[in-house]
């Protein structure tokens, strides 16, 4: 039996690091875990990024996506099934910026970056994202934020590949970014849901427990 493959999906802001805790966890327990860098440009732009990782995979992966990586793995053919972290699951038309609407929590934290674009100061990310994670993993993870260009947010959803794959929410009962009943809403399109009581990135502060639940399927 050859070994699972596991694609691991990050948000806004983030990238492929971020998500190490979790990858070495599920890597022990024998996964072959695949992490896709977005920040392509567009929506559909990482779509492709992870559609093209999922197309070379040896065995048909379980997708997971955190945050606005829900919306990513909602365009995406080709998994057995799809774990939705605190995260945007998208109908087709719907967008996160749509979902999330004007007074989205993340808003207030959201500035201009020099260069173009916009960025999370570093500081405020240790509460927004990491309030639940030690002090030393919470300052490496704002060290590692990115600044993100506009648009992605509001690309538009074109397949909904959730419609048709087995599906897990994983609610986010103290997350500072998005709204947990924001939360609840999204699971209720999703197969199956359960609460965790995790800030915004349980992946840092309890990657067992999401290995766990990745590796039920």
């Amino acid at each position: 039996m050859n070994p699972p493959d596991v694609v691991l999906v990050h948000g806004l802001f983030h990238q492929p690091a971020h998500m190490e805790k979790l990858a070495g966890v599920l890597r022990r327990e024998g996964a072959i875990v695949h992490i896709p860098r977005l920040h392509r440009g567009s929506l559909a732009e990482d779509v492709a990024a992870v559609q093209e990782v999922v197309d070379g995979c040896e065995s048909t992966p379980v997708l997971l996506g955190h945050s606005y990586g829900g919306a990513v793995i909602a365009d995406v053919h080709g998994g057995c099934a799809q774990v939705f972290v605190a995260a945007f699951v998208p109908d087709v038309g719907e967008s996160c910026a749509e979902l999330g609407g004007p007074d989205a929590l993340i808003n207030p934290w959201v500035r201009p970056h020099p260069s173009g674009g916009s960025c999370i100061d570093p500081e405020d990310a240790i509460e927004l994202f990491y309030a639940d994670c030690s002090p030393r993993d919470a300052e490496r993870g704002a060290a590692l934020l990115v600044p993100q260009a506009g648009g992605h947010g509001r690309g538009i959803v074109q397949h909904a590949t959730w419609n048709s794959a087995p599906s897990n929410y994983i609610v986010c009962s103290e997350d500072r970014a998005v709204d947990p009943a924001l939360q609840r809403r999204m699971a209720e399109r999703c197969t199956t849901s359960q609460t965790v009581a995790t800030s915004h990135s349980p992946y840092i502060s309890q990657p067992e427990v999401l290995a766990q639940i990745i590796t039920s399927f």
